[in-house]
């Protein structure tokens, strides 16, 4: 608290408000003026309260905090506070009683003169930072699903029963317009709904990040990498479970390579789609919360019916290379399909347990 008003109506308004303990020091303008930086760095360290103070005693707090690192707030409504708004890191203005200097100096104003509105601003901009980083998670690692299922299908063809099955050259896990379809039904509507995702845990709970926190750090890649693994497995061992002369032999080991490839290609869908519920949040788990978005699952639901559509209406059959699928087949997908969903929850789960142990 920094305010003009006497030391003593400073204490005593802290006091009840939480800010400083009964009988904490007050440090006043006075005490300021003859202090040099390294005295006011000591002071700022331990005193939360300050009185009878003018202008150029809020530039040096403000000062006196941010050599220190930490981020600084400054609220205000008076022309005197307009330098020590745009002197601190963000600078919050009075909406209603500010001066027109101090809107203009501030970096927030508040509308309503609410300061319980700084608390749902931060409450917001904290779910706007998640969401911008859920939509990533989801793309990047869909995407590596795909890369890695390319990838292997071809170095892997020979392992996997591709090679002499009427095709000449290199034979790929999935064309060309099953990839980009995949592309047009995942990386638009689940993507974007994450965009106006709930929070899904408790965002005021935790820490302020740090400024040098990047948006993609190693944990988000981890999870990526992990994702985009299990993605790419699963898809290939459906690919293997319905071809002959692969590494998995089954009674269902009967199709041929476009079949086969369909039910590839739909495992790799809902692979993706399972994954839009696992993206929203790093840690925890995709059951908590699960229904509260429904433009999520409304996107999903699309994604199931036009993938449906591709694979079982002849004229999107011969557009996007596809065949029909049984009830086996569709339950294989599906099936495999959801590890992607349980190889999550399991890393959360252990992500959970060793942040529990470290502290």
């Amino acid at each position: 608290m920094i305010t003009g008003d006497h030391p003593a109506t400073a204490g005593r308004i802290a006091a009840d408000l939480g800010i400083t303990e009964r009988g904490g020091r007050v440090l006043s303008g006075r005490e300021l003026s003859v202090m040099d930086d390294a005295a006011l760095a000591d002071a700022v360290r331990d005193v939360n309260v300050y009185a009878r103070v003018a202008p150029e005693h809020k530039m040096r707090i403000v000062g006196a905090l941010k050599a220190q690192g930490h981020t600084v707030a400054m609220t205000g409504d008076g022309v005197n506070d307009a330098p020590a708004l745009r002197a601190a890191d963000i600078g919050v203005a009075m909406g209603i009683t500010g001066t027109q200097v101090t809107k203009e100096a501030a970096t927030m104003v508040l509308a309503d003169d609410n300061f319980a509105t700084i608390v749902a601003a931060v409450a917001e901009g904290r779910r706007i930072f998640d969401n911008i980083k859920k939509f990533l998670r989801y793309l990047l690692s869909s995407n590596m699903g795909e890369v890695l299922t390319v990838f292997f299908g071809v170095v892997l063809a020979g392992v996997l029963g591709l090679s002499g099955h009427g095709e000449s050259g290199v034979v790929l896990p999935l064309v060309a317009t099953q990839i980009l379809w995949i592309n047009l039904i995942t990386d638009s509507g689940p993507a974007l709904a994450m965009g106006v995702d709930p929070s899904v845990e408790d965002v005021m709970g935790r820490p302020p990040r740090q400024p040098t926190e990047r948006v993609i750090d190693g944990a988000m890649w981890r999870g990526v990498i992990i994702i985009g693994a299990v993605m790419a497995a699963v898809t290939l061992a459906t690919l293997d479970i319905f071809l002959p002369g692969g590494l998995i032999e089954t009674s269902l080991s009967t199709d041929d390579l476009t079949t086969a490839r369909t039910a590839a290609f739909t495992t790799l869908v809902f692979a993706q789609l399972f994954n839009t519920v696992n993206s929203r949040s790093e840690t925890v788990s995709a059951f908590r919360h699960l229904l509260v978005n429904k433009w999520l699952w409304g996107a999903i639901a699309l994604g199931v019916v036009l993938q449906v559509a591709v694979v079982e209406v002849p004229l999107l059959q011969a557009a996007f290379s596809t065949a029909s699928l049984d009830a086996a087949h569709w339950a294989v997908s599906l099936g495999m399909a959801s590890f992607v969903l349980w190889a999550d929850e399991l890393r959360k789960l252990i992500t959970r347990a060793l942040a529990r142990k470290r502290a």
